[in-house]
Protein backbone atom coordinates (compact mmCIF):
# COMPACT_ATOMS: atom_id res chain seq x y z
CA UNK A 1 0.00 0.00 0.00
CA UNK A 2 1.00 3.65 -0.59
CA UNK A 3 -0.57 6.85 0.33
CA UNK A 4 -1.22 10.09 -1.44
CA UNK A 5 -2.52 13.49 -0.31
CA UNK A 6 -3.55 16.79 -2.59
CA UNK A 7 -4.52 19.88 -1.77
CA UNK A 8 -5.53 22.02 -4.52
CA UNK A 9 -5.21 25.65 -3.32
CA UNK A 10 -2.91 27.73 -0.87
CA UNK A 11 -4.72 27.32 2.81
CA UNK A 12 -2.39 24.71 4.02
CA UNK A 13 1.29 25.14 4.10
CA UNK A 14 3.89 23.38 3.62
CA UNK A 15 4.24 22.58 7.43
CA UNK A 16 0.45 22.26 7.92
CA UNK A 17 0.53 19.97 4.38
CA UNK A 18 3.72 17.89 6.12
CA UNK A 19 2.42 17.23 9.63
CA UNK A 20 -0.95 15.83 8.31
CA UNK A 21 0.67 13.61 5.69
CA UNK A 22 3.02 12.11 7.86
CA UNK A 23 0.15 10.30 9.89
CA UNK A 24 -0.01 7.66 7.02
CA UNK A 25 4.05 6.96 6.58
CA UNK A 26 2.83 3.42 7.71
CA UNK A 27 1.39 2.79 4.55
CA UNK A 28 5.24 3.86 2.37
CA UNK A 29 7.61 3.65 4.45
CA UNK A 30 9.85 3.41 1.80
CA UNK A 31 10.33 6.83 0.26
CA UNK A 32 8.37 10.22 0.48
CA UNK A 33 8.17 13.10 -1.94
CA UNK A 34 6.27 16.44 -1.34
CA UNK A 35 5.71 18.68 -4.65
CA UNK A 36 4.52 22.24 -5.46
CA UNK A 37 1.90 21.81 -8.21
CA UNK A 38 2.55 25.38 -9.46
CA UNK A 39 6.36 25.13 -9.70
CA UNK A 40 6.50 21.11 -10.32
CA UNK A 41 9.46 20.97 -7.51
CA UNK A 42 10.26 19.04 -4.75
CA UNK A 43 9.83 20.61 -1.54
CA UNK A 44 9.58 18.15 1.34
CA UNK A 45 11.12 19.40 4.26
CA UNK A 46 12.06 23.10 3.24
CA UNK A 47 9.76 24.65 5.77
CA UNK A 48 8.99 24.81 9.07
CA UNK A 49 6.55 25.14 11.82
CA UNK A 50 6.63 29.11 11.70
CA UNK A 51 6.08 29.79 8.27
CA UNK A 52 3.05 32.29 7.66
CA UNK A 53 2.78 32.45 4.32
CA UNK A 54 1.52 29.41 2.54
CA UNK A 55 4.03 29.35 -1.03
CA UNK A 56 2.09 26.92 -2.88
CA UNK A 57 -0.90 28.40 -4.47
CA UNK A 58 -2.25 25.90 -6.44
CA UNK A 59 -1.78 23.31 -4.14
CA UNK A 60 0.72 20.12 -2.94
CA UNK A 61 0.65 16.90 -3.92
CA UNK A 62 2.35 14.23 -1.87
CA UNK A 63 3.23 10.08 -1.92
CA UNK A 64 4.62 7.54 0.48
CA UNK A 65 5.73 4.51 -1.27
CA UNK A 66 5.77 1.13 -0.35
CA UNK A 67 7.43 -0.60 -3.51
CA UNK A 68 5.79 -3.40 -4.94
CA UNK A 69 5.93 -3.40 -9.02
CA UNK A 70 9.04 -1.42 -10.50
CA UNK A 71 11.30 -1.34 -7.03
CA UNK A 72 13.85 1.16 -8.72
CA UNK A 73 14.03 5.06 -7.44
CA UNK A 74 12.84 5.49 -11.22
CA UNK A 75 8.95 4.43 -10.19
CA UNK A 76 9.01 7.18 -7.63
CA UNK A 77 5.58 9.79 -7.58
CA UNK A 78 4.43 12.11 -8.10
CA UNK A 79 5.06 10.87 -11.93
CA UNK A 80 4.99 14.09 -13.86
CA UNK A 81 4.75 15.15 -17.46
CA UNK A 82 4.15 17.68 -20.18
CA UNK A 83 3.63 20.17 -16.94
CA UNK A 84 0.68 17.47 -15.14
CA UNK A 85 1.34 15.45 -12.55
CA UNK A 86 -0.35 12.22 -10.72
CA UNK A 87 -0.15 10.21 -7.15
CA UNK A 88 -1.77 7.02 -7.44
CA UNK A 89 -2.03 4.25 -4.57
CA UNK A 90 -3.41 1.40 -6.75
CA UNK A 91 -2.05 -1.96 -9.01
CA UNK A 92 -3.06 -1.93 -12.55
CA UNK A 93 -3.48 -5.51 -13.76
CA UNK A 94 -1.88 -6.52 -16.86
CA UNK A 95 -0.56 -3.37 -17.58
CA UNK A 96 2.14 -4.48 -19.69
CA UNK A 97 -0.24 -4.44 -22.71
CA UNK A 98 -1.47 -1.48 -22.00
CA UNK A 99 2.44 0.09 -22.32
CA UNK A 100 3.34 -1.72 -25.12
CA UNK A 101 0.44 -0.19 -26.93
CA UNK A 102 1.27 3.52 -25.39
CA UNK A 103 4.70 2.96 -26.68
CA UNK A 104 3.72 2.76 -30.27
CA UNK A 105 2.29 6.12 -29.95
CA UNK A 106 5.67 7.18 -28.99
CA UNK A 107 5.22 7.25 -25.28
CA UNK A 108 8.69 6.37 -23.47
CA UNK A 109 8.80 4.86 -19.55
CA UNK A 110 11.46 5.50 -17.16
CA UNK A 111 10.49 2.61 -14.70
CA UNK A 112 8.40 -0.66 -14.20
CA UNK A 113 5.82 0.99 -12.25
CA UNK A 114 2.26 0.34 -13.45
CA UNK A 115 0.96 3.41 -11.81
CA UNK A 116 3.80 5.43 -14.85
CA UNK A 117 1.04 5.07 -17.52
CA UNK A 118 -1.69 6.96 -16.08
CA UNK A 119 -0.75 10.14 -17.47
CA UNK A 120 -0.45 8.76 -21.03
CA UNK A 121 -3.46 7.18 -20.45
CA UNK A 122 -5.35 10.07 -19.27
CA UNK A 123 -3.29 11.95 -22.40
CA UNK A 124 -4.99 9.41 -24.61
CA UNK A 125 -8.78 8.89 -23.70
CA UNK A 126 -9.39 11.31 -20.41
CA UNK A 127 -11.52 10.50 -17.93
CA UNK A 128 -13.01 7.53 -20.17
CA UNK A 129 -9.83 6.15 -19.24
CA UNK A 130 -11.45 4.87 -15.66
CA UNK A 131 -13.91 2.71 -16.57
CA UNK A 132 -11.36 0.64 -18.66
CA UNK A 133 -8.69 0.18 -16.04
CA UNK A 134 -8.04 -3.16 -14.21
CA UNK A 135 -7.23 -2.01 -11.24
CA UNK A 136 -7.68 -0.95 -7.35
CA UNK A 137 -6.55 2.46 -7.51
CA UNK A 138 -6.96 6.07 -6.14
CA UNK A 139 -5.71 8.87 -7.48
CA UNK A 140 -5.62 12.52 -7.83
CA UNK A 141 -4.32 14.24 -11.41
CA UNK A 142 -3.64 17.42 -12.00
CA UNK A 143 -3.76 18.76 -15.80
CA UNK A 144 -1.18 21.35 -16.10
CA UNK A 145 -2.80 21.85 -19.74
CA UNK A 146 -6.00 23.37 -18.46
CA UNK A 147 -4.62 23.78 -14.92
CA UNK A 148 -7.62 21.58 -13.33
CA UNK A 149 -7.46 18.52 -10.65
CA UNK A 150 -9.04 14.98 -11.49
CA UNK A 151 -9.46 12.50 -8.85
CA UNK A 152 -11.18 8.63 -9.14
CA UNK A 153 -11.27 5.73 -6.74
CA UNK A 154 -12.12 2.15 -8.32
CA UNK A 155 -16.01 0.75 -8.38
CA UNK A 156 -15.23 -1.09 -5.23
CA UNK A 157 -13.25 0.82 -3.47
CA UNK A 158 -10.65 -1.37 -2.38
CA UNK A 159 -8.04 1.23 -2.40
CA UNK A 160 -8.84 4.12 -0.17
CA UNK A 161 -9.73 8.12 -0.90
CA UNK A 162 -11.49 10.56 1.41
CA UNK A 163 -12.25 14.47 0.53
CA UNK A 164 -13.30 17.64 2.16
CA UNK A 165 -12.87 21.33 1.74
CA UNK A 166 -10.97 23.84 3.21
CA UNK A 167 -10.89 27.40 4.64
CA UNK A 168 -10.77 28.67 1.55
CA UNK A 169 -13.40 26.53 -0.24
CA UNK A 170 -10.72 24.12 -2.00
CA UNK A 171 -11.22 20.59 -1.79
CA UNK A 172 -7.91 18.20 -0.88
CA UNK A 173 -7.45 14.26 -1.21
CA UNK A 174 -6.10 11.89 0.88
CA UNK A 175 -5.56 8.50 1.35
CA UNK A 176 -7.37 8.13 4.86
CA UNK A 177 -9.22 10.61 6.82
CA UNK A 178 -6.55 11.72 9.58
CA UNK A 179 -4.53 12.89 7.15
CA UNK A 180 -7.56 15.88 6.60
CA UNK A 181 -8.93 16.58 9.89
CA UNK A 182 -5.97 19.74 10.46
CA UNK A 183 -7.14 21.09 7.19
CA UNK A 184 -11.13 20.19 6.45
CA UNK A 185 -13.58 20.91 9.13
CA UNK A 186 -15.37 18.02 7.53
CA UNK A 187 -14.15 14.64 5.87
CA UNK A 188 -16.14 12.11 3.70
CA UNK A 189 -15.48 9.12 2.19
CA UNK A 190 -14.83 9.30 -1.94
CA UNK A 191 -17.77 7.62 -3.97
CA UNK A 192 -16.28 4.45 -5.57
CA UNK A 193 -16.50 3.95 -8.78
CA UNK A 194 -16.45 7.98 -9.28
CA UNK A 195 -14.38 10.85 -10.69
CA UNK A 196 -14.17 14.21 -9.40
CA UNK A 197 -14.13 17.22 -11.98
CA UNK A 198 -14.68 20.56 -11.56
CA UNK A 199 -16.66 20.46 -8.34
CA UNK A 200 -18.84 17.89 -9.72
CA UNK A 201 -18.55 14.08 -8.96
CA UNK A 202 -19.41 11.78 -12.22
CA UNK A 203 -20.02 7.79 -11.67
CA UNK A 204 -18.39 5.83 -14.16
CA UNK A 205 -19.06 2.44 -13.05
CA UNK A 206 -21.37 0.41 -10.75
CA UNK A 207 -21.26 -3.30 -10.55
CA UNK A 208 -24.30 -3.73 -8.99
CA UNK A 209 -26.42 -2.04 -11.50
CA UNK A 210 -27.53 -5.33 -13.84
CA UNK A 211 -29.20 -5.34 -17.18
CA UNK A 212 -30.09 -8.86 -18.12
CA UNK A 213 -29.13 -11.35 -16.01
CA UNK A 214 -26.58 -14.02 -17.28
CA UNK A 215 -28.37 -17.32 -18.71
CA UNK A 216 -26.85 -21.26 -18.04
CA UNK A 217 -27.58 -24.09 -16.34
CA UNK A 218 -25.99 -24.60 -12.66
CA UNK A 219 -22.52 -26.75 -13.76
CA UNK A 220 -22.33 -23.82 -16.83
CA UNK A 221 -22.44 -20.58 -14.17
CA UNK A 222 -20.42 -22.47 -11.59
CA UNK A 223 -17.45 -23.44 -14.70
CA UNK A 224 -17.48 -19.26 -14.87
CA UNK A 225 -17.05 -18.79 -11.36
CA UNK A 226 -14.10 -21.29 -11.15
CA UNK A 227 -12.53 -19.53 -14.47
CA UNK A 228 -12.98 -15.68 -13.22
CA UNK A 229 -12.08 -16.48 -9.71
CA UNK A 230 -9.03 -18.46 -10.35
CA UNK A 231 -8.10 -15.49 -12.89
CA UNK A 232 -8.48 -13.09 -10.40
CA UNK A 233 -5.92 -14.58 -7.85
CA UNK A 234 -3.95 -15.52 -10.80
CA UNK A 235 -3.11 -11.77 -11.72
CA UNK A 236 -2.91 -10.56 -8.29
CA UNK A 237 0.06 -13.08 -7.52
CA UNK A 238 1.98 -10.40 -9.82
CA UNK A 239 4.54 -8.88 -8.00
CA UNK A 240 8.56 -7.80 -7.25
CA UNK A 241 7.94 -7.81 -3.89
CA UNK A 242 7.09 -11.20 -1.75
CA UNK A 243 3.13 -12.17 -1.43
CA UNK A 244 1.70 -13.69 1.52
CA UNK A 245 -1.48 -14.84 2.49
CA UNK A 246 -4.05 -14.69 5.56
CA UNK A 247 -5.54 -17.96 6.38
CA UNK A 248 -8.55 -18.55 8.41
CA UNK A 249 -9.35 -21.95 7.35
CA UNK A 250 -13.35 -20.73 6.33
CA UNK A 251 -14.53 -21.24 2.52
CA UNK A 252 -13.18 -17.70 1.09
CA UNK A 253 -9.82 -17.37 2.28
CA UNK A 254 -8.61 -20.82 2.01
CA UNK A 255 -10.15 -20.91 -1.90
CA UNK A 256 -8.11 -18.37 -2.54
CA UNK A 257 -4.67 -19.59 -1.11
CA UNK A 258 -5.60 -22.99 -2.72
CA UNK A 259 -5.54 -21.55 -6.07
CA UNK A 260 -2.68 -20.03 -5.65
CA UNK A 261 -1.22 -23.24 -4.07
CA UNK A 262 -1.71 -24.67 -7.42
CA UNK A 263 -0.61 -21.44 -9.08
CA UNK A 264 2.86 -21.45 -7.91
CA UNK A 265 5.73 -23.21 -8.21
CA UNK A 266 6.88 -23.58 -4.64
CA UNK A 267 5.24 -23.00 -1.60
CA UNK A 268 3.11 -20.21 -0.79
CA UNK A 269 3.34 -18.56 2.61
CA UNK A 270 0.26 -19.06 4.45
CA UNK A 271 -0.91 -17.12 8.11
CA UNK A 272 -3.38 -18.11 10.40
CA UNK A 273 -4.33 -16.28 14.15
CA UNK A 274 -6.51 -17.35 17.13
CA UNK A 275 -7.29 -17.32 20.64
CA UNK A 276 -5.06 -19.09 23.16
CA UNK A 277 -7.97 -20.85 24.95
CA UNK A 278 -11.03 -21.62 22.25
CA UNK A 279 -9.59 -20.48 18.79
CA UNK A 280 -12.02 -22.32 16.24
CA UNK A 281 -10.34 -21.32 12.74
CA UNK A 282 -6.65 -22.62 13.77
CA UNK A 283 -7.48 -26.27 13.30
CA UNK A 284 -9.12 -25.57 10.19
CA UNK A 285 -6.60 -23.20 8.73
CA UNK A 286 -3.67 -25.97 9.65
CA UNK A 287 -5.92 -28.87 7.74
CA UNK A 288 -6.17 -26.58 4.64
CA UNK A 289 -2.30 -25.92 5.02
CA UNK A 290 -1.74 -29.23 4.95
CA UNK A 291 -3.80 -30.34 2.29
CA UNK A 292 -1.73 -27.62 -0.01
CA UNK A 293 1.21 -28.11 1.27
CA UNK A 294 1.78 -24.25 2.58
CA UNK A 295 4.28 -22.67 4.47
CA UNK A 296 2.43 -21.84 7.57
CA UNK A 297 1.93 -19.75 10.44
CA UNK A 298 -0.21 -19.53 13.74
CA UNK A 299 -0.18 -16.76 15.56
CA UNK A 300 -1.70 -17.03 19.35
CA UNK A 301 -3.20 -13.69 21.09
CA UNK A 302 -4.53 -13.45 24.66
CA UNK A 303 -7.28 -11.39 26.20
CA UNK A 304 -4.75 -8.68 26.82
CA UNK A 305 -3.67 -8.70 23.54
CA UNK A 306 -7.07 -7.76 22.28
CA UNK A 307 -8.09 -5.39 25.19
CA UNK A 308 -3.85 -3.49 24.34
CA UNK A 309 -4.83 -3.51 20.45
CA UNK A 310 -8.38 -1.95 20.90
CA UNK A 311 -7.78 1.86 20.97
CA UNK A 312 -4.85 1.60 18.56
CA UNK A 313 -7.27 -0.65 15.91
CA UNK A 314 -9.88 2.15 16.39
CA UNK A 315 -7.57 5.23 15.48
CA UNK A 316 -5.87 3.09 12.51
CA UNK A 317 -9.43 2.49 11.08
CA UNK A 318 -11.35 5.46 11.45
CA UNK A 319 -14.71 3.87 12.59
CA UNK A 320 -17.49 3.38 15.24
CA UNK A 321 -18.56 0.07 13.66
CA UNK A 322 -18.96 -2.98 15.99
CA UNK A 323 -18.21 -5.67 13.41
CA UNK A 324 -15.85 -3.93 11.45
CA UNK A 325 -13.65 -3.35 14.92
CA UNK A 326 -14.04 -7.00 16.14
CA UNK A 327 -13.02 -8.74 13.53
CA UNK A 328 -10.05 -5.92 12.34
CA UNK A 329 -8.33 -6.94 15.88
CA UNK A 330 -7.14 -10.43 14.95
CA UNK A 331 -6.94 -9.09 11.71
CA UNK A 332 -4.13 -6.35 12.72
CA UNK A 333 -2.52 -8.71 14.78
CA UNK A 334 -1.67 -11.10 12.91
CA UNK A 335 -0.72 -8.39 10.05
CA UNK A 336 1.72 -6.80 12.79
CA UNK A 337 3.59 -10.20 13.11
CA UNK A 338 4.08 -10.86 9.41
CA UNK A 339 5.67 -7.16 8.97
CA UNK A 340 7.63 -8.07 12.41
CA UNK A 341 8.94 -11.10 11.38
CA UNK A 342 8.62 -11.93 7.48
CA UNK A 343 10.14 -9.70 4.50
CA UNK A 344 6.71 -10.20 2.79
CA UNK A 345 5.01 -7.02 1.02
CA UNK A 346 1.95 -8.41 -0.30
CA UNK A 347 -1.42 -10.27 1.34
CA UNK A 348 -3.52 -12.01 -0.38
CA UNK A 349 -7.03 -11.81 1.30
CA UNK A 350 -10.91 -13.49 1.30
CA UNK A 351 -13.00 -10.41 1.56
CA UNK A 352 -15.71 -9.63 -0.60
CA UNK A 353 -16.99 -13.36 -1.08
CA UNK A 354 -20.02 -12.95 1.82
CA UNK A 355 -21.38 -9.82 0.23
CA UNK A 356 -21.68 -11.72 -3.14
CA UNK A 357 -23.07 -15.03 -2.23
CA UNK A 358 -24.48 -13.99 1.22
CA UNK A 359 -23.84 -14.15 4.58
CA UNK A 360 -25.98 -16.58 7.66
CA UNK A 361 -28.04 -13.55 7.60
CA UNK A 362 -29.62 -13.55 3.83
CA UNK A 363 -30.63 -17.17 3.98
CA UNK A 364 -34.09 -15.13 5.70
CA UNK A 365 -33.80 -13.40 2.36
CA UNK A 366 -37.89 -12.81 1.81
CA UNK A 367 -37.22 -13.41 -1.75
CA UNK A 368 -34.68 -13.32 -4.70
CA UNK A 369 -35.33 -9.79 -5.39
CA UNK A 370 -34.54 -8.66 -1.39
CA UNK A 371 -31.53 -11.12 -1.88
CA UNK A 372 -30.14 -9.07 -4.84
CA UNK A 373 -31.02 -5.46 -3.63
CA UNK A 374 -29.06 -6.04 -0.27
CA UNK A 375 -26.01 -7.58 -2.07
CA UNK A 376 -26.21 -4.43 -4.02
CA UNK A 377 -26.23 -2.07 -0.99
CA UNK A 378 -23.59 -4.22 0.59
CA UNK A 379 -21.60 -3.74 -2.78
CA UNK A 380 -21.83 -0.82 -2.45
CA UNK A 381 -20.74 0.28 0.86
CA UNK A 382 -17.89 -2.07 1.14
CA UNK A 383 -15.44 0.70 1.34
CA UNK A 384 -16.89 1.34 4.36
CA UNK A 385 -16.62 -1.98 6.18
CA UNK A 386 -15.06 -5.29 4.97
CA UNK A 387 -12.86 -3.28 2.85
CA UNK A 388 -11.73 -0.61 5.29
CA UNK A 389 -11.27 -3.13 7.62
CA UNK A 390 -8.57 -5.34 4.68
CA UNK A 391 -7.48 -1.86 3.83
CA UNK A 392 -6.60 -0.87 7.55
CA UNK A 393 -5.00 -3.42 8.93
CA UNK A 394 -2.98 -4.35 6.05
CA UNK A 395 -1.34 -1.03 5.08
CA UNK A 396 -1.24 -0.06 8.93
CA UNK A 397 1.32 -2.71 9.04
CA UNK A 398 3.17 -1.45 6.20
CA UNK A 399 1.74 -4.36 3.58
CA UNK A 400 -0.56 -4.49 0.21
CA UNK A 401 -3.64 -5.93 0.22
CA UNK A 402 -4.97 -7.75 -2.48
CA UNK A 403 -8.31 -9.04 -2.97
CA UNK A 404 -9.34 -11.86 -5.61
CA UNK A 405 -13.02 -11.71 -4.96
CA UNK A 406 -13.10 -8.08 -5.79
CA UNK A 407 -12.13 -8.68 -9.02
CA UNK A 408 -14.07 -6.01 -11.74
CA UNK A 409 -14.73 -8.79 -13.77
CA UNK A 410 -15.42 -11.79 -11.47
CA UNK A 411 -18.24 -9.44 -9.30
CA UNK A 412 -19.91 -7.96 -12.33
CA UNK A 413 -20.46 -11.64 -13.54
CA UNK A 414 -21.58 -12.73 -9.68
CA UNK A 415 -23.85 -9.90 -9.72
CA UNK A 416 -25.67 -10.71 -12.83
CA UNK A 417 -26.35 -14.32 -11.34
CA UNK A 418 -30.15 -14.63 -11.09
CA UNK A 419 -30.39 -14.04 -7.31
CA UNK A 420 -32.92 -17.18 -7.48
CA UNK A 421 -29.79 -19.46 -7.81
CA UNK A 422 -27.96 -17.57 -4.83
CA UNK A 423 -30.77 -18.06 -2.27
CA UNK A 424 -29.86 -20.88 0.39
CA UNK A 425 -32.30 -23.83 -1.51
CA UNK A 426 -29.62 -25.96 -1.21
CA UNK A 427 -29.02 -26.21 3.00
CA UNK A 428 -26.05 -24.53 2.47
CA UNK A 429 -24.93 -20.81 2.26
CA UNK A 430 -22.61 -19.46 -1.16
CA UNK A 431 -23.43 -22.76 -2.82
CA UNK A 432 -22.48 -21.44 -6.47
CA UNK A 433 -19.01 -20.93 -5.07
CA UNK A 434 -18.69 -24.33 -3.00
CA UNK A 435 -19.45 -26.09 -6.14
CA UNK A 436 -17.76 -24.58 -8.44
CA UNK A 437 -14.68 -25.54 -6.33
CA UNK A 438 -15.81 -29.41 -5.64
CA UNK A 439 -12.92 -31.53 -6.50
CA UNK A 440 -9.28 -31.38 -5.13
CA UNK A 441 -9.32 -28.02 -4.30
CA UNK A 442 -9.98 -28.10 -0.49
CA UNK A 443 -10.96 -31.22 1.66
CA UNK A 444 -14.52 -31.28 2.21
CA UNK A 445 -14.65 -30.41 5.56
CA UNK A 446 -13.85 -27.22 4.43
CA UNK A 447 -15.57 -26.84 1.30
CA UNK A 448 -18.34 -27.56 2.54
CA UNK A 449 -17.62 -25.69 6.34
CA UNK A 450 -20.39 -23.92 7.61
CA UNK A 451 -20.23 -20.00 7.98
CA UNK A 452 -18.33 -18.35 10.70
CA UNK A 453 -17.52 -14.95 11.46
CA UNK A 454 -13.91 -14.14 11.35
CA UNK A 455 -14.57 -12.12 14.65
CA UNK A 456 -15.84 -15.02 16.29
CA UNK A 457 -13.65 -17.67 14.49
CA UNK A 458 -10.51 -16.13 15.99
CA UNK A 459 -11.99 -17.31 19.44
CA UNK A 460 -15.94 -17.19 20.85
CA UNK A 461 -13.92 -15.48 24.22
CA UNK A 462 -12.62 -12.41 22.11
CA UNK A 463 -15.94 -10.92 21.89
CA UNK A 464 -17.12 -11.84 25.12
CA UNK A 465 -13.89 -10.26 26.12
CA UNK A 466 -14.85 -7.04 24.79
CA UNK A 467 -17.86 -6.71 25.61
CA UNK A 468 -17.08 -7.55 29.70
CA UNK A 469 -14.51 -5.07 29.27
CA UNK A 470 -16.85 -2.24 27.89
CA UNK A 471 -19.69 -2.96 30.71
CA UNK A 472 -16.67 -2.22 33.70
CA UNK A 473 -16.45 1.17 31.77
CA UNK A 474 -20.17 2.48 31.88
CA UNK A 475 -22.73 1.87 34.53
CA UNK A 476 -26.35 1.62 33.12
CA UNK A 477 -27.25 4.99 34.16
CA UNK A 478 -23.50 6.36 32.52
CA UNK A 479 -24.52 4.41 29.13
CA UNK A 480 -27.80 6.12 28.68
CA UNK A 481 -26.56 9.28 29.55
CA UNK A 482 -23.54 8.75 27.01
CA UNK A 483 -25.80 7.42 24.30
CA UNK A 484 -27.14 10.65 23.91
CA UNK A 485 -24.39 12.52 23.12
CA UNK A 486 -24.92 11.08 19.31
CA UNK A 487 -27.35 11.80 17.13
CA UNK A 488 -25.79 10.09 13.74
CA UNK A 489 -25.64 6.53 14.38
CA UNK A 490 -26.50 6.20 18.03
CA UNK A 491 -24.82 3.49 20.26
CA UNK A 492 -27.54 1.06 21.42
CA UNK A 493 -24.99 -1.09 23.66
CA UNK A 494 -22.21 -0.55 26.20
CA UNK A 495 -19.78 -2.17 23.78
CA UNK A 496 -20.88 0.35 20.58
CA UNK A 497 -20.98 3.03 23.59
CA UNK A 498 -17.22 2.64 24.44
CA UNK A 499 -16.28 2.07 20.23
CA UNK A 500 -18.02 5.47 19.55
CA UNK A 501 -16.36 7.28 22.54
CA UNK A 502 -13.00 6.43 21.28
CA UNK A 503 -13.77 7.45 17.57
CA UNK A 504 -14.92 10.95 18.91
CA UNK A 505 -11.11 11.44 20.61
CA UNK A 506 -10.09 10.91 17.41
CA UNK A 507 -12.05 11.96 14.12
CA UNK A 508 -14.68 14.30 16.34
CA UNK A 509 -17.41 14.98 14.69
CA UNK A 510 -16.70 13.02 11.54
CA UNK A 511 -18.90 10.04 12.26
CA UNK A 512 -20.77 10.66 9.02
CA UNK A 513 -18.03 9.15 7.47
CA UNK A 514 -19.77 5.57 7.97
CA UNK A 515 -23.46 5.45 7.06
CA UNK A 516 -24.30 3.29 9.95
CA UNK A 517 -23.87 0.16 11.98
CA UNK A 518 -23.13 -3.20 9.95
CA UNK A 519 -26.07 -5.13 11.15
CA UNK A 520 -28.40 -7.67 9.04
CA UNK A 521 -31.57 -5.91 7.56
CA UNK A 522 -33.68 -5.62 10.62
CA UNK A 523 -36.59 -5.77 8.43
CA UNK A 524 -36.12 -9.55 7.36
CA UNK A 525 -37.90 -12.22 9.88
CA UNK A 526 -35.83 -13.31 11.91
CA UNK A 527 -32.83 -10.62 11.59
CA UNK A 528 -33.97 -8.00 14.31
CA UNK A 529 -31.21 -8.53 16.52
CA UNK A 530 -29.33 -5.99 19.10
CA UNK A 531 -26.08 -7.90 17.90
CA UNK A 532 -24.43 -7.98 14.59
CA UNK A 533 -22.43 -11.75 15.33
CA UNK A 534 -23.83 -14.23 12.82
CA UNK A 535 -23.95 -16.18 16.64
CA UNK A 536 -27.35 -14.76 17.18
CA UNK A 537 -29.04 -15.44 14.43
CA UNK A 538 -31.27 -18.93 14.82
CA UNK A 539 -29.28 -20.28 12.02
CA UNK A 540 -26.18 -20.27 13.55
CA UNK A 541 -25.63 -24.35 13.62
CA UNK A 542 -22.30 -25.31 13.42
CA UNK A 543 -20.78 -22.39 12.55
CA UNK A 544 -19.14 -22.28 15.72
CA UNK A 545 -17.38 -25.86 15.55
Amino acid sequence: MCTIMTTTGGAASVYKFEKAFSLTKYRGPDDTRIIDIERMTEISGRFSEIEITPPCRKGIMGFHRLSIMGLTPEGMQPFIRKGCAVVCNGELYGFEKAKKELELKGYSFRSGSDCELLLPLYFEYGTEMFKELDAEFACVIYDGRTDEFIAARDPIGIRPLYYGYDMEGCIAFASEPKSLLGICEKVMPFPPGHYWRKGEFTKYCDLTETGEYVSGDLDEICGNIKTLLTEGVRKRLVADAKVGFLLSGGLDSSLVCSIAAAETDTPIKTFAIGMDKDAIDLKYAKKVADHIGSDHTEVIINRQDVLDALEEVVYLLGTYDITTIRASIGMHLVCKAIHEQTDIRVILTGEISDELFGYKYTDFAPSAEAFQEEAAKRVRELHMYDVLRADRCISGNSLEGRVPFGDLEFVRYVMSIDPEMKLNKYGKGKYLLRKAFEGDYLPDEILWREKAAFSDAVGHSMVEDLKEYAATQYSDEEFEEGRKRYDHARPFTKESLLYRDIFEKYYPGQAEMVTDFWMPNKEWEGCDVDDPSARVLSNYGDSGK
